[in-house]
């Protein structure tokens, strides 16, 4: 098989590229181990924000003074498993120095705020254009919800970065905090909203529907796993799957966690970690869950309301990709999910049937993305490794990408996204 190019994964990030590039009249091929908008994908199970204002990394300074306490804490949001904790001891240190000082915080804010500042919009733009307009709200804005202002005046880093980038955000009063969020539990006092953020409906429904679009407008699915990359003469590159080999122009790897092998193949090295990521649903369109969608600040979980239920997800497992699900964080989640929204639980006290989801969000220990070319070969691509901006940063992702296989100017500055900075 020979096209323009191929793409090595079938998430939202695959998804965005494919629609850019067949809008510019490439022949497309994606190739996966499971069908569009499956299970598999990271961006699947994810919370559903487009939270253009996510410009901040999980670690901050000092935060190694804090993760004793998370591990030892059940309802905690970090947990590493042992003997794991070996293997990843390297990533989880670079992790630390990355964001060891405000400097390096403020940069990496910067660099994030330039690919997710539109990701609203951009998102918007994209559901008129696939049918998929219902699952895309880009107007809704999101709540930050605190105990008490007293939280929120114990992290002002952020916020601070934040109005320095130029994003708005309303302080709200408990009476204000819970007129947008009627259902929230009293123990929550105080909120920051961002008006300028969105939020997702369906992740799943909205990958497959961006992917029936594609289909109908020539791009082929190769349903198989991806071994490896290899040069050729004539100005081509192999793909080698379990299917057979894929002949292309240029070859993008957007395959989540699993890209790590694929660059070593190239020779780079993209040093991925997965922060594995549960979610649980509680299922049901007539739930007393939230007006807007919402993060507990002390908890470290959102929540939102999805098409078909209540849905929260967030915190972090270090495990590798091969370790079983431990689904205790799943019952953590949903106890943090019943606490925050009493009525969830009904009169009874007895939640409705709960459904739940383990996936590996692929994070890069400095918090950016790796979007650009390959320093060892030119016609393979890289747009992997967007941790926890990988639903709202996917549109401009998709858009640089193809700017880049197009020869045209980048919208953004592509320097700090360049895999160069790990070699």
């Amino acid at each position: 098989m020979i096209c323009d190019v191929a793409i090595i994964g079938a998430g939202v990030v695959s998804a965005q590229t494919a629609l850019q590039l067949v809008r510019r009249g490439m022949r497309v091929t994606v190739i996966d181990m499971a069908e569009p908008g499956s299970e598999q994908a990271a961006s699947f199970g994810n919370a559903g924000w487009l939270s253009s204002h996510s410009v901040l990394p999980p670690a901050s300074p000092g935060v190694w003074k804090q993760i004793p306490k998370w591990l030892m804490d059940p309802l905690g949001p970090l947990t590493v498993r042992f003997p794991y904790a070996i293997q990843a001891t390297p990533w989880l240190l670079n992790y630390l120095r990355a964001a060891d000082s405000f400097d390096k915080l403020r940069e990496t804010a910067r660099v994030l705020r330039s690919l997710i500042k539109d990701g609203p919009a951009l998102h918007e733009a994209v559901a008129q254009e696939v049918g998929a307009h219902d699952l895309i709200d880009a107007h809704s804005g999101l709540v930050h919800a605190f105990p008490d202002k007293s939280h929120y005046d114990n992290a002002p880093f952020g916020w601070k970065v934040r109005r320095e980038l130029g994003i708005a955000l309303e302080e709200l009063d408990a009476q204000a905090l819970h007129a947008k969020v009627p259902h929230l539990s009293d123990a929550y006092r105080f909120g920051v909203f961002m008006p300028e953020a969105g939020h997702c409906k369906s992740p799943g429904q909205y990958v497959q529907r961006i992917f029936e679009h594609l289909h109908a407008h020539g791009l082929q699915f190769v349903r198989a796993r991806a071994l490896g990359i290899q040069r050729q003469g004539g100005g081509t590159v192999t793909v080698k799957t379990t299917q057979g080999d894929v002949a292309c122009a240029h070859v993008v790897v957007a395959a989540g966690v699993w890209s790590k092998a694929l660059a070593a193949s190239v020779g780079d090295r993209l040093p991925l970690e997965s922060e594995r990521g549960y979610h649980v649903m509680l299922p049901g369109t007539d739930l007393k869950g939230p007006a807007i969608p919402l993060m507990l600040e002390d908890r470290k979980v959102v929540i939102n309301q999805m098409t078909d239920g209540v849905r929260c997800a967030g915190q972090v497992e270090i495990a590798g990709v091969d370790a079983a699900p431990n689904w205790r964080r799943a019952d953590i989640l949903r106890r943090h999910l019943l606490e925050s929204f009493p009525r969830l639980a009904g009169a009874s006290g007895d939640a409705p049937a709960t459904s739940v989801w383990l996936g590996h969000r692929p994070s890069t220990y400095d918090g950016i993305p790796v979007i650009g070319p390959s320093p060892r070969c030119a016609q393979v691509f890289y747009a992997c490794g967007h941790g926890h901006v990988g639903l709202v940063g996917s549109a401009r992702t998709g858009q640089l990408v193809a700017q880049g296989i197009a020869g045209e100017t980048p919208a953004i500055d592509m320097q700090p996204f360049s895999i160069r900075r790990f070699q």
